[in-house]
């Protein structure tokens, strides 16, 4: 099973994990909370009603324990799990990705359709309107394709409009795109996107959610997986957008969690850009280029577009700090990050430059030095 060769935790316990994930009225924080105050998903399931009272969590929740659906669905998820390229990453998993562990509410169980080590790399969310302009789409697959051929992976929600046009631009670039859906891994939506969907897990991409893989689309579950979207990511990009629009939370929450946003203008007789003049406004940074985008993250990564997407840079033989770390034991972004003091974006844009030189590379989470480069 792809999850427990990193990770420590019992089948047993795995399948308790499941059914707590299942319950109604169980969000992450307490989700978490039972964990922590039982020791273990089991105990917390065995706990009596009482104990779960005590600790003011819903009746609703307690009651469903006992719910057959809850135990078939875990089951179901187990054998899901059983299947090539289907993954499941928990908080305390080693692979976790460590600037989603950051924000307030990160989700306890993520399922991965595709490569789970994508999340650990450096993203840039691009988001925008379902009923984007032709201009609109055009421009966000040409920036998707230049960012992702500059190596950033390209996130976003895999709905329709300026969703699926970043997708697709970043795999027309041969680059690598994570789309994060507000349902089930298999019960999706929108089904004209199922296609992307299957053609990103098969090009070395990848799909997650939160949620348990038979969750319908509900309005409420759409919002909530924005945190994720921009949780993910260094920074976020709004193509185009209303001032209602769903993209505009995304961005709220990437300020909220210290992440840059950028927006691009439009006209002002065109409803769909009123959107991001808003969040210019409100202090965003305005972008007409990918240049300005690499120069804000330039911390990340200086290569132009055009040179990464026509050759690797020559590695330089200098002692890098992340590299004396790695060339001792491969270590996690965290533990790189607490050894030198040093802000996770900050860790993984070094990281990545590296692995464009060759010098490093990311397994299971971890990374390696490669090669000798004293």
């Amino acid at each position: 099973m792809p999850l427990l060769e990193n990770h420590s935790i019992s089948p047993a316990e795995l399948e308790a994990r499941l059914r707590l994930h299942r319950l109604p009225e169980l969000g992450p924080a307490r989700f978490r909370r039972l964990i922590e105050a039982f020791g273990s998903a089991s105990a917390a399931l065995s706990a009596p009603a009482s104990a779960w009272r005590a600790l003011q969590l819903s009746t609703v929740s307690a009651e469903s324990r006992r719910d057959p659906s809850v135990r078939d669905g875990a089951s179901a998820a187990l054998a899901w799990l059983e299947r090539p390229g289907q993954h499941l990453l928990m908080w305390d998993s080693p692979g976790y990705p460590a600037l989603l562990a950051e924000i307030a509410d990160p989700p306890p169980l993520l399922f991965i359709l595709g490569d789970p080590a994508l999340l650990e790399r450096p993203q840039l969310a691009m988001v925008g309107s379902r009923r984007a302009s032709r201009p609109a789409l055009q421009t966000a697959g040409a920036f998707a394709r230049s960012l992702a051929a500059a190596g950033l992976v390209i996130t976003s929600g895999l709905a329709l409009g300026v969703d699926g046009a970043a997708h697709e631009g970043a795999l027309e670039a041969g680059g690598a795109t994570i789309g994060v859906l507000g349902t089930g891994l298999e019960n999706f939506y929108p089904q004209r996107h199922l296609a992307l969907a299957r053609r990103m897990a098969e090009q070395g991409s990848a799909v997650i959610s939160e949620f348990p893989l038979d969750t319908a689309a509900q309005s409420n579950n759409f919002p909530r997986r924005n945190r994720i979207i921009s949780g993910l990511s260094l920074a976020v990009l709004v193509v185009e957008a209303s001032v209602r629009s769903g993209s505009l939370i995304t961005a709220r929450l990437a300020a909220e969690q210290g992440r840059e946003v950028y927006a691009m203008p439009g006209s002002i007789h065109h409803p769909g850009a009123r959107g991001c003049h808003q969040l210019i406004r409100d202090g965003a940074t305005l972008v007409e280029s990918v240049e300005h985008i690499l120069e804000g993250l330039r911390h990340w990564q200086g290569v132009a577009p055009a040179a990464a997407a026509v050759s690797t840079p020559r590695p330089v033989r200098s002692r890098h700090p992340l590299l004396a770390l790695l060339q001792a034991a491969p270590q996690g972004t965290e533990a790189l990050a607490e050894h030198l003091g040093w802000p996770l974006s900050r860790v993984l844009g070094e990281l990545t430059e590296l692995e464009l030189q060759g010098r490093v590379s990311c397994e299971g989470g971890r990374w390696f030095a490669s090669g000798d480069w004293g």
